[in-house]
């Protein structure tokens, strides 16, 4: 019987970041996939910035940008009555806004999910140890106490095996078979809307290119539907919502009538439509009750579905596998004891529920649950989300307080006030380089944990060289990294000689925000506390 540390079911962009984010610590894991490849239909498109600050740390972020389209061919969001007809509404989503620069050094991007796979599927075969199959099935697993037993066939041969695992990551989807036979409950709202997505061939530029948007909303007397920018000339997706409200089922959905609508909807009836493929499926808004079952872990759709009414299905999934994978790899490697992956669950599933909630309020906004036709539109908060891509607040056992008070801000949805107060995203800050260049403070964070000391802070330096966790430690002010316009120093909270401690995720873990003369006792009780061993 083969056994691999981590078993990852799933190969969709969460499967497949877990991959290469447990390869660049060492860790070894085996991803099992049942379909022959890659996705082959859109489906997600939307990769917000948060989640492009980590596919940038990976070293992914420029194939994802180089597979997807630059900021400027998808800048709008319209709301028409057909594409060649009456333009209702036009919005600049805050989430592209330069403003938005102050933030982050990352921008969002658009990229297909069936062009995202391919690069993040290259990326993830490169890392060594990881080993992904394709063609595979996951039958059935059993757990005890010290790990996971699976049977997996191959999909070919027909051939089955058994594999022992320490650990199984669920990123089978949001039907997930693996939380079926938990028989794990999801609480919130099962299928409350029903859709069809087509993807089609046609060249709508005549009446896109003068007014480049990642969405087309279109609303008149016979037809609700929204045409989805894929590569912006001729590959497009068409959606249908609230089929029954408009007189559909999914089996009506023949490759004559989505290309006659697809017609109708551009208000163009002569247009040339080759419909490639047609994918119904329901929306839902639930989310699992515990991610963390013994040795299995949820993540993505398996932990969480929720509509698609602002893009945050495969974002928050990339995102939970970002927050896990790095406390993984220290219970395997002995640094922290298991106790750590409960915080997994304490962090995640806070935010899961948060953005499950308001992706249903934006899709309830759209008239997409109601069976008459509303005003085309949507509330203010779609799309301006910028305190849910960045605001998160973790409270669990992996931050240490420091009795600051959060961040107050008037809607926590569209507003962000960047703080390093512990359990925050640690802020954006420009500093500057001995040779004058400008570096992020997000491009310093890596694999490892983060010391950023004061100028005055040597002693917390001393500190991190006794952990037996990975510390990366620098001092800004000296060593050729200037805090130029004290930038640093003020977002972060920190005098001359406090410190910040940054977790391999991005998000704050601890802060002095002064000197102490026990540096080392202090920091080191605050490491041991992150390994679970306080």
């Amino acid at each position: 019987m083969q056994s691999v540390p981590v078993l990852i079911v799933g190969g969709g962009p969460v499967g497949l970041t877990a991959s290469l984010l447990l390869s660049r610590r060492g860790i070894r894991s085996l991803l099992v996939e049942r379909h022959p490849g890659t996705a082959v239909h859109p489906k997600a498109r939307g990769i917000n910035a948060r989640t492009m600050e980590i596919f940038r740390q990976q070293g992914v972020e420029a194939e994802v940008r180089a597979a997807g389209l630059p900021p400027e061919r998808t800048g709008f969001i319209i709301w028409a009555r057909t594409l060649a007809g009456e333009e209702i509404e036009r919005r600049v989503p805050a989430r592209g806004r330069p403003e938005s620069e102050v933030i982050t050094p990352v921008r969002a991007c658009l990229c297909a999910q069936d062009y995202l796979e391919p690069v993040l599927r290259r990326f993830a075969e490169r890392q060594a140890p990881a080993e992904l199959r394709f063609d595979t099935e996951f039958t059935a697993f059993e757990q005890d106490a010290t790990g996971v037993t699976a049977t997996l066939a191959d999909r070919k041969s027909g051939a089955r095996e058994k594999i022992r695992a320490a650990y199984m990551i669920a990123a089978d989807g949001a039907q997930s078979p693996v939380r079926e036979a938990l028989g794990v409950a999801m609480l919130g709202q099962k299928d409350v809307y029903d859709s069809v997505n087509i993807l089609f061939e046609a060249d709508l530029r005549p009446w896109t290119a003068h007014r480049p948007a990642a969405l087309y909303f279109i609303e008149n007397e016979k037809l609700r539907g929204t045409f989805l920018t894929i590569n912006a000339t001729d590959r497009w997706g068409f959606l249908v919502n609230g089929l029954k409200s408009q007189g559909y089922k999914a089996d009506d959905f023949t490759p004559e009538l989505s290309g006659r609508l697809v017609r109708l909807a551009a208000g163009a009836p002569d247009l040339a439509v080759k419909v490639l493929g047609i994918a119904p499926w329901i929306a839902s808004a639930h989310v699992a009750e515990q991610y963390v079952h013994g040795r299995v872990i949820l993540a993505g759709d398996a932990a969480h579905e929720m509509p698609p009414t602002g893009g945050f299905g495969l974002n928050t999934g990339v995102q939970d596998v970002h927050n896990l994978c790095w406390k993984l790899a220290l219970v395997l490697q002995g640094k922290a004891e298991p106790s750590l992956l409960k915080t997994y669950h304490d962090e995640r599933r806070p935010v899961g529920r948060a953005v499950t909630e308001q992706s249903l309020n934006n899709a309830i906004s759209m008239g997409r649950l109601q069976e008459t036709r509303q005003t085309a539109g949507a509330r203010p908060e779609y799309l301006n989300e910028i305190g849910l891509i960045f605001g998160a607040s973790y409270e669990s056992a992996a931050v240490i307080p420091d009795g600051s008070a959060p961040p107050v801000v008037r809607d926590a949805v569209t507003q962000y006030l960047p703080s390093a107060r512990p359990g925050g995203r640690a802020p954006h800050a420009w500093m500057h380089k001995g040779d004058g260049a400008r570096v992020s403070t997000i491009d310093l964070v890596g694999d490892d944990f983060l010391l950023m000391a004061g100028a005055a802070g040597e002693a917390w330096l001393d500190a991190a060289q006794q952990s037996n966790l990975p510390v990366k430690a620098i001092q800004v002010g000296r060593n050729g990294l200037a805090d130029v316009d004290g930038r640093w120093h003020d977002g972060y909270g920190v005098e001359p000689g406090g410190a910040v401690l940054v977790r391999p995720d991005g998000y704050v873990a601890w802060r002095s925000a002064a000197a102490t003369k026990v540096a080392s006792r202090t920091l080191g009780a605050a490491l041991a506390r992150l390994q679970g061993r306080a």
